[in-house]
């Protein structure tokens, strides 16, 4: 009886891989209208770099479509055109990050370029920006501020998107902005900005080093926040030595951070305390929001928050959503699809 029920098992195992192959939406050619982008390229019409291919587009408000095919693209790309803007990152499951083969990659930290905007290997200085299915990686390493992802923008989507580096790794410093179905990796306070409003559902975060994954910089006791929703934090693959018990939700960068997760999986080996002050000497806690509700997975077994964290009742929770982090209108420019998969993600 048990063999029979371990072939059962095994055969379930493999028709919903094959279902889900069958069912993965692909987007392995461009767009109508679309500008393409491919590594080497000498076809006329095409691109060989992401940013001449945004150099080439008119910076007036009509709308563009850029598709990138497969390689690795080292550079920094600087976006600030009026119109809306779309990019796709070649793919044969639109819906996963695991099937991105698109990279834009640099190796800048913020002590050479002069700011962490600037150490930026994408950055966005625009309204109304879309991405799919795109890595993007500052390769710095440890030791000082360098950025993958810079953004500035209001009504900007990321979509399953890949965002690597290691300290202050996603800039979401300003606008308002989604991250959905994607991953984020780093160590120290990679998650960070100023007066952003940011809401992430559905990502796995990746932990590679001993650090926080948030640092709030609000400086004003306004409505501002970051909300984390359904998301799953691991330990990553490469994660240094002694990460395990100092890693961290949320340190305030700003005297009112405003952080919030939920029904969070948290299976990298946290701190004990969750949460954590500044620096010693500079706690910076007097005026923060940490909130939290459901969290669940080995990292945070035994935990005992500090008083500056706050334990949500299901009430209170449901206070804090998409609409709340970057308004009521999300529905208008927010891709419903990502969105409605993210509320189930690893539940």
């Amino acid at each position: 009886m048990l063999k029979d029920t371990n072939i059962l098992v095994l055969t379930l195992t493999v028709v919903l891989a094959f279902c889900h192959a069958v069912l993965a939406a692909r987007r392995t050619s461009p767009p109508a209208a679309a500008i393409v982008v491919r590594a080497g390229t000498t076809t006329a019409g095409e691109f060989a770099t992401v940013s001449s291919a945004v150099a080439s587009l008119p910076n007036d408000n009509s709308s563009a479509t850029i598709f990138i095919y497969p390689g690795t693209y080292n550079e920094q790309v600087y976006i600030n055109r009026t119109g809306p803007l779309t990019i796709y990152g070649y793919t044969t499951d639109t819906m996963s990050y695991h099937e991105n083969q698109v990279t834009i990659q640099a190796g800048v930290p913020a002590k050479v370029a002069g700011s962490n905007d600037a150490s930026g290997t994408v950055r966005i200085h625009k309204n109304d920006f879309k991405m799919y299915n795109v890595n993007v990686k500052n390769t710095y390493g440890p030791g000082t501020q360098a950025v993958a992802f810079s953004q500035y923008g209001s009504r900007v989507g990321l979509y399953a998107c890949g965002f690597y580096g290691y300290q202050d790794t996603l800039y979401a410093n300003a606008g308002t902005q989604v991250y959905l179905k994607g991953y984020i990796q780093g160590a120290v306070d990679f998650i960070f900005g100023r007066g952003g409003l940011a809401f992430f559902g559905g990502n796995t975060i990746g932990v590679s080093g001993p650090g926080w994954v948030t640092a709030s910089g609000r400086q004003l006791d306004d409505a501002g926040s970051y909300v984390l929703d359904h998301n799953k934090i691991v330990l990553a693959r490469d994660a240094v030595n002694g990460t395990a018990g100092n890693v961290f939700f949320a340190r305030p960068w700003g005297a009112y951070a405003k952080v919030i997760f939920k029904n969070t999986v948290v299976l990298a080996p946290f701190n004990e305390t969750l949460w954590s002050i500044w620096n010693p000497g500079d706690e910076r806690t007097g005026n923060v929001f940490f909130g939290e509700y459901r969290s669940s997975g080995p990292g945070v077994h035994g935990a005992t928050r500090p008083s500056f964290a706050t334990v949500l009742s299901e009430s209170q929770a449901a206070m804090y959503n998409i609409s709340s982090a970057v308004g009521s209108d999300y529905v208008s420019w927010v891709d419903a699809e990502y969105l409605a998969s993210c509320d189930s993600e690893w539940e």
